[in-house]
């Protein structure tokens, strides 16, 4: 039988929101590829191999799955959310330049359900009107890059969805980010701290951005910042559908 690769989404925590699609994908497959705590999501069974790896060896993973495919191997490289968001698929992809032998594989991509959209929904609608979404971690992309981006979206009066927020390793970031939005935004935008969403961890918190402290987030809370017309009603927050 003929290889393939499946690049799935494993969705934010909760195993009911893995897609159907995703489960018969796992349940066809021979190998698993991914960064440590998403491969431990998914359980070992006869026939099937485990291959986690640390976070920061994306493109080696996804050569070490086109191998394997290659071979006539049935592989999934696995991601929690979505694979296309700031996640494996863009890695695959880039591993597939300049191997035409590769590039003739069966590959598809498997989406999932994301940590913001599990953190929107939980709060309400924050992302109700027009949204964007930036990866506040510097390690691909140097933090002037990051700080433009929050300042234009900032200034286009988007709501904004904020992954990898604060590390322990380089916790200062994020207090930029919150310095900065305070500075485009004023004190009284709500923002929105979604840690661990859909796992018995979750815990959720709306402040406004003057009372926003950097130690409410870590690196598994999803932070969204309201845009102008954001505003709760009862214990939710939504953003109008309406342009202001």
């Amino acid at each position: 039988m003929s290889g393939w690769l499946a690049i799935a989404g494993l969705g934010p925590g909760d195993d009911r929101l893995v897609t159907p699609e995703v489960s018969q994908v796992l349940a066809q497959a021979t190998d698993v590829v991914g960064y440590i705590p998403y491969v431990a999501r998914v359980a070992p069974r006869p026939g099937l191999s485990l291959h986690p790896s640390d976070n920061r060896v994306e493109l080696d993973r996804a050569r070490a799955a086109l191998e394997m495919a290659s071979a006539g191997r049935r592989v999934v490289v696995v991601s929690s959310g979505d694979p296309g968001v700031f996640a494996m698929a863009s890695a695959v992809f880039e591993a597939l330049e300049g191997r035409e032998d590769w590039q003739a594989l069966d590959i598809r991509v498997l989406p999932g359900i994301t940590a913001m959209l599990a953190a929107a929904a939980a709060a309400g609608a924050p992302l109700g009107h027009d949204f964007c979404c930036i990866n506040l971690s510097d390690n691909l992309k140097p933090w002037s890059v990051i700080e433009t981006r929050l300042r234009h979206a900032a200034r286009a009066d988007f709501a904004m969805a904020f992954y990898n927020p604060r590390s322990a390793s380089r916790p200062e970031g994020f207090a930029k980010a919150l310095t900065t939005l305070r500075e485009e935004c004023g004190p009284d935008r709500l923002i929105t701290f979604a840690r661990a969403v859909s796992t018995p961890e979750q815990r959720l918190t709306t402040v406004s951005l003057g009372e926003a402290m950097p130690e409410m987030a870590d690196m598994r809370t999803v932070v969204i910042v309201g845009n102008s017309a954001t505003r709760r009603v009862g214990p939710w927050v939504y953003s109008p559908r309406s342009a202001r």
